[in-house]
């Protein structure tokens, strides 16, 4: 399952939700606005998605994942709108039998969703400039 929201993310609830008898191990990922990126000082960022393509293509992205690394249950969330430093910009969690599949398919998915997910990332600087951020990542990965 994967979600866009405008809400905070509560990684507590979306655990519990994972929760299964069959389940040997967990492994989750979050992802935080920080204040600097590239020797710039970042105030906030502001997060923009094209929501349906995000949810059909965030979707392929947990089956290929399940089909990779079998695992019990997985989520996804991502926030839009407005974050402020130290605000949770993106939750990812894995349950799984065993740990191994647990770890593999986290790293799978976020990393797969940072490059195919249409979710845009606008930066506001402490200076009061602004931009949207071009990921590199992303960038080469649409070039092969």
């Amino acid at each position: 399952m994967i979600e866009v929201t405008t809400d905070p993310i509560d990684a507590q609830a979306l655990k519990n939700q994972l929760c299964n008898p069959g389940a040997g191990g967990f492994c989750s990922f979050e992802g935080w606005v920080r204040n600097e990126n590239e020797g710039r000082a970042v105030e906030r960022l502001e997060y923009e998605a094209f929501e349906p393509l995000v949810l059909s293509e965030g979707q392929q992205v947990l089956v290929e994942a399940l089909q990779r690394f079998p695992y019990l249950d997985a989520r996804c969330v991502h926030r839009t709108g407005l974050l402020e430093i130290g605000d949770m910009a993106v939750w990812v969690g894995v349950a799984a039998a065993h740990r191994d599949e647990a770890f593999k398919a986290c790293r799978y998915i976020i990393d797969e969703l940072k490059i195919r997910l249409p979710i845009w990332k606008k930066e506001h600087y402490v200076d009061g400039d602004s931009g949207w951020v071009n990921c590199e990542r992303c960038a080469e990965h649409g070039r092969h």
